[in-house]
């Protein structure tokens, strides 16, 4: 799981990443407040936590801007501890309050607890390469805060190659495991298939994402 760290004060910033990396997650940080979307999107993180006094835009107005474009889990690491605070990040779709100077343990089971609630129920419901995330419960892909519909066929597809990812998959067993050696399925199927999926992943800013291998299959 990816987890973008928007804080200036370079101290805390150094002690989240160092207790972030530390129990398992990649962390990215903020290199220019001017262009913290920017960053986010191109990291494509699972969950964002975000100070609210900042240098240019404040946390409330970021918060704001994310939630133009993506549901991601946003937890509020701050030192401005008033109710009005507290308040205005509910309001503007923050997921969490948690105030400076913040308990270790409580800190990550607020982070574990929100990635639970927002990727999973039992058996994981996401798959991620090279900054795509397929969600398998809610049928999508996305990309960059993007996302797109996929029907079962097409999610089935994706979902074979994600768990096949760096790996050539061939065509026949890409029909097997889609329609179970039914003998009536044509080959052409797949290739139908695939158009489409490759179409909605242009959509979405995933341009050669799925390649072909001459007469082999297909790779991610």
């Amino acid at each position: 799981m990816k987890i973008f760290v928007v804080e200036d004060d370079l101290t805390i910033q150094k002690q989240l990443k160092t207790l972030l990396s530390g129990n398992g997650y990649e962390v990215s940080t903020v290199n220019n407040f001017s262009k913290v979307i920017e960053e986010l999107r191109a990291f494509a993180p699972h969950l964002v936590l975000l100070d609210i006094k900042l240098p240019g835009s404040s946390g409330f107005e970021i918060c704001s801007q994310i939630r133009s474009f993506s549901d991601i889990p946003i937890v509020f690491v701050t030192s401005s501890n008033t109710d009005m605070d507290e308040l205005n990040s509910i309001m503007l779709g923050g997921d969490a309050f948690i105030t400076k100077p913040y308990n270790t343990a409580i800190l990550l089971a607020k982070i574990a607890s929100l990635l639970r609630r927002a990727y999973s129920s039992g058996q994981a419901e996401i798959l991620t390469w090279n900054g795509a995330v397929l969600h398998l419960e809610s049928s999508l892909i996305e990309y960059n805060g993007q996302r797109s519909e996929l029907t079962k066929n097409e999610l089935k597809i994706l979902y074979y190659l994600f768990k096949n990812a760096g790996k050539i998959c061939p065509r026949s067993d890409m029909i097997d495991f889609l329609w179970d050696n039914q003998l009536y399925i044509d080959d052409n199927a797949l290739s139908v298939n695939m158009t489409r999926i490759r179409e909605k992943l242009a959509s979405i800013g995933l341009t050669d994402f799925i390649k072909t291998k001459h007469r082999q299959g297909y790779t991610l």
